[in-house]
């Protein structure tokens, strides 16, 4: 899963216009709290509401970059009654940001789960780096278990310099004793569709039917 922000396929038009469709939402349900309303884009610029989550999302710390607010914080104040002191005027996008959700899957397999013990953990760092992540070397995967092991969380002045510092973070990023998407993840921030930004539901399908011709048409 790679999560980012400001969206490549919004304009600031659609991007105002999608907000307030947000904004009315919560104000006719009485919603008070952190929340994300979830919405679908279609070819033609129209966005058709999905869901919404009554609380943060994973993706909380791109928002984080961009704006240089503290949501956790925010989230845990309203819910103690504080009142919100920031308006809307006040939040302000800067640069861009892309989070990457490592996961113990094995995406040979379709994303199969694969779980096991962590051997070595080496997290990445420099500037425009965060990491979210409970791992540590010889932690092991429980049985029931979410296969979300860490995030990795870039900010770069714009797009360009966001995916760049993706690639060296995946790149500089050790776990292993198991199988995790980094390895796929680092080969999404080199795929002609992501660097475009040409990205849809039926995306990652068509990028994984295309791995699997050319790999069926390699010699033995």
């Amino acid at each position: 899963m790679i999560e980012e922000g400001p969206s490549p396929a919004l304009t600031p038009e659609m991007r105002a216009k999608m907000g307030e469709a947000a904004l009315h939402g919560v104000r006719e349900i009485g919603y008070y709290n952190a929340g994300t309303m979830e919405f679908l884009l279609d070819p033609d610029g129209n966005f058709y509401f999905m869901e919404m989550n009554t609380r943060l999302q994973v993706e909380h710390p791109v928002t984080e970059w961009l704006t240089g607010l503290d949501l956790v914080k925010w989230q845990l104040r309203i819910a103690a009654g504080e009142r919100l002191t920031l308006t809307q005027d006040a939040v302000k996008i800067r640069g861009h940001s892309i989070e990457c959700r490592i996961n113990a899957e094995d995406a040979q397999r379709d994303f199969m789960p694969a779980g096991g013990t962590v051997e070595l953990y080496l997290p990445p760092g420099g500037p425009g780096v965060r990491v979210d992540s409970h791992l540590y070397s010889g932690y092991r995967t429980p049985t029931n278990y979410d296969s979300m092991l860490a995030k990795i969380i870039v900010w770069g002045a714009d797009r360009g310099e966001a995916i760049d510092r993706m690639r060296r973070a995946l790149s500089e990023c050790v776990i292993s004793g198991i199988t995790t998407t980094l390895p796929f993840q680092l080969s999404m921030m080199n795929e002609p569709a992501f660097i475009r930004g040409e990205i849809a539901t039926h995306t990652l399908a068509d990028i994984l039917s295309q791995r699997s011709e050319v790999k069926s048409t390699l010699p033995e």
